[in-house]
């Protein structure tokens, strides 16, 4: 392993995640509209920084007028009696599987202990809030990941971490589904069945070596190249391929597949099939997805370009899942796909 130069960044490793994880979101991602309200100290670094999406670094020789720059939310030594603590709204009301507390970085001055409360409002949380604890007391490690899963079916709007005494998280990540209010949406308006926001996840891919599958699906235009989801070359036959899941079945009727800042590496083509699944489980969809129809057959990509499609789209009727196909390979930022509901309700 070759040593990063003087002040170059040390990017923190993934999570390997496990299977209560790797079926989930990050309900806490800023890009969803999750914040962070209030702390109880963050003299050495903010508590935003611990809801960002992108790992932590850590930057040697990095200092601000506090003190070392850390990457995360990190308070002051704690001289007296208590412990401090941090508010979240996260980005989507939500059933909540699991968490990733990361310390990536923080060595000499991780946070010892955690433990998290959960409350579910339509407003900010305030003195009178009624809080539900959901994971208790843990011992954290320096500069690991920590994932808890936890045993709780409730539906939770806010967060609020404990940390004991005091020290620094790096990363909060909150796995979970968020819970769509599907008859609150206007069944007369194409919506975006896929949409992160609107439940829809990544279930399964063959590669995803510069980008991961569900950043196909985040809100809003692509910000970057790493931004959407990318293969490695392809050096033999074949093509490559992502299984998504839509938030509730629905009818396409518009697809739009975009490129944007994928210019020497965009697939030459992509195809869409697609089916109503109804039990299994995500791995047994992988073998099925080879046999699914059509709902979008081959069709030629651009450089840095937004394909819409329409009258393309094969009449299947109500689907739930989607397998995108890129031939051989390639990037492709954003996949939406248009159209009503067949139902009402999640999977």
């Amino acid at each position: 392993m070759v040593a990063p130069a003087s002040g170059a960044p040390i990017v923190a490793p993934a999570a390997e995640l496990p299977d209560w994880a790797h079926r989930a979101i990050d309900l806490a991602n800023p890009r969803l509209g999750a914040r962070a309200l209030a702390a109880s100290d963050q003299f050495f670094a903010p508590l935003e920084r611990m809801l960002n999406p992108e790992p932590a670094v850590f930057v040697p020789g990095k200092y601000d007028d506090n003190g070392k720059w850390m990457d995360g939310w990190e308070s002051r030594r704690k001289r007296g009696t208590g412990h401090d603590w941090a508010i979240v709204q996260l980005g989507r009301r939500g059933r909540i599987y699991g968490f990733d507390v990361d310390t990536s970085h923080f060595t000499g001055n991780y946070a010892p202990a955690v433990s998290i409360e959960a409350c579910n409002l339509d407003g900010e949380p305030n003195a009178d809030t009624a809080w539900t604890e959901v994971l208790p007391a843990t011992s954290l490690k320096g500069n690991s990941h920590h994932l808890l899963r936890i045993d709780n079916d409730g539906a939770w709007s806010h967060l609020r971490v404990h940390i004991y005494p005091d020290g620094g998280i790096a990363r909060l990540r909150v796995y979970g589904q968020p819970l769509i209010d599907f008859a609150a949406l206007d069944h007369g308006r194409p919506i975006d069945l896929v949409a992160l926001e609107n439940g829809g996840r990544a279930v399964a891919w063959n590669d995803a070596h510069f980008g991961v599958a569900q950043n196909l699906i985040l809100p809003g235009n692509s910000l970057n190249m790493g931004d959407g989801w990318e293969t490695r070359r392809r050096r033999e036959p074949g093509n490559d391929w992502c299984i998504l899941q839509l938030g509730a079945p629905g009818i396409v009727e518009r697809i739009e597949v975009d490129t944007a800042f994928f210019k020497g590496n965009f697939p030459d083509r992509v195809s869409i099939q697609a089916a109503l699944v109804e039990g299994g489980t995500d791995q047994s969809l992988v073998t099925q997805s080879m046999f699914w129809p059509t709902l979008l057959p081959e069709q030629p990509m651009r450089a840095d370009s937004v394909h819409a499609f329409a009258e393309q789209i094969a009449a299947l009727g109500p689907i739930s899942h989607v397998r995108l196909n890129v031939h051989p390979d390639g990037g492709v930022a954003r996949l939406r796909l248009w159209g009503k509901l067949a139902g009402r309700g999640r999977l």
